[in-house]
């Protein structure tokens, strides 16, 4: 009887272990990274704006330092789309502002940095700091 009892202890702890091994293994994993956004195509030394989040969508680019009016050359602005997301390839902080003429600033952008914006506006003109 008491070999008994010892072989069903035995049994029970094996079973135990081999469930606690297999639970184990059938337990979730830990998270991933989160993707990886699109990349932002704005080429080296421009600041870029882009009609939706992460790079995505319509991009005007500018190489020159200001621009007075980003409507004059920007396809999506003058078709009154906000901006979403910005990159600035430039060595120099960008101040960004919702109306023309530098007027009404709402945002800047260090130089080699971008990401998304609030996306209820539009860049409507944008020079140094």
């Amino acid at each position: 009887m008491l070999r008994a009892r010892s072989f069903a202890i035995a049994s029970a702890a094996l079973l135990a272990a081999l469930g606690a091994a297999s639970s184990a293994t059938a337990a979730p994993t830990a998270p991933t990274a989160p993707a990886r956004p699109a990349a932002y195509s704005c080429s080296p030394g421009y600041f870029c704006i882009y009609s939706d989040w992460d790079g995505g969508g319509t991009r005007c680019q500018w190489s020159q330092p200001s621009k007075a009016n980003t409507a004059d050359d920007c396809s999506f602005i003058r078709n009154g789309q906000n901006v979403r997301s910005v990159w600035n390839g430039t060595g120099q902080r960008k101040q960004y502002y919702t109306q023309t003429n530098y007027n009404s600033r709402v945002g800047s952008t260090p130089a080699g940095a971008g990401g998304n914006l609030q996306g209820s506006y539009q860049i409507r003109s944008f020079k140094p700091q």
